[in-house]
């Protein structure tokens, strides 16, 4: 079974929420949300996908076994009916569970990802999906360079997060892990997808970072449009990395549609 960081509410559980890292994150990124999650009520899941934190590579790390993973982890930790809070890779991984699964899922909270069949890579994903470019970008990366990079894009990460977003670099068994993955995700595999999310009838939350750069905007407009009656929050001064650069707005959006499923 995966690793998994687990926060219970008081008393009765009002429901439960699943909630996906993205790359090169791990459930370590959840770890203001989840205690805002349990204090509305809900009993707060959030695994390390393979390959990432306390979770050991499994390979092959393709889209569809990570897809596969989530589906055994909550049927063993019997997870059903689940909120599903997804960020970044873990919204590709988490939306295409939900979309195979149907009825698995009460409601959706999407933030900084696509999933969308004309969709594009950011330049760093191509630089991964390229071969021989790619193995050559994973074994350049060093901790002092991984930090830079990250501190760039989000400059309220703390030590203790970079070193748990270290793990996927740190070794060659992980770095082969995250080419798999980006190889693996071509975006024609969501043409079979179209309409599906919306056919799921769900509520959903939109929480986007206003300066994100890897999943612009734009995206979650997208996502409105296609999603009716889905709400959208734009978090200001956030980028990619929304729960890392703003955590207590983040849970405020998060706890108040929560509230609304009562």
């Amino acid at each position: 079974m995966l690793a998994a960081r687990v926060a219970e509410p008081v008393g009765a559980a009002m429901g439960e929420a699943l909630l996906l890292h993205g790359v090169p994150e791990s459930s370590y990124m959840w770890r203001d949300l989840l205690p805002a999650v349990a204090d509305a009520g809900f009993r707060a899941v959030a695994p390390d996908l393979p390959g990432f934190g306390a979770s050991p590579v499994d390979p092959p790390t393709t889209w569809e076994r990570q897809v596969e993973a989530v589906d055994r982890f909550r049927r063993e930790a019997r997870l059903d009916d689940v909120v599903l809070i997804v960020h970044d890779w873990g919204g590709l991984i988490g939306l295409r569970w939900a979309c195979d699964h149907p009825g698995a899922v009460r409601a959706l909270v999407i933030s900084g990802t696509g999933f969308f069949p004309d969709g594009k890579w950011h330049g760093l994903a191509e630089g991964l999906r390229a071969p021989g470019a790619g193995e050559e970008l994973v074994d350049s990366i060093t901790r002092e360079g991984f930090d830079a990079i990250m501190r760039q894009v989000s400059p309220a990460l703390s030590d203790a997060a970079l070193d748990a977003y270290w793990v996927c670099f740190a070794d060659a068994a992980h770095g082969q892990a995250m080419l798999e993955l980006y190889r693996s995700g071509d975006f024609a595999k969501l043409a079979p997808y179209e309409g599906r999310l919306a056919a799921l009838g769900v509520p959903t939350l939109l929480l986007w970072g206003a300066g994100d750069a890897f999943a612009p905007p734009a995206g979650a407009e997208r996502f409105a449009a296609e999603l009716p009656g889905s709400s959208l929050v734009m978090v200001e001064d956030a980028g990619h990395f929304v729960f890392e650069d703003a955590p207590d707005a983040c849970a405020t959006a998060v706890t108040e549609f929560l509230a609304a499923l009562r």
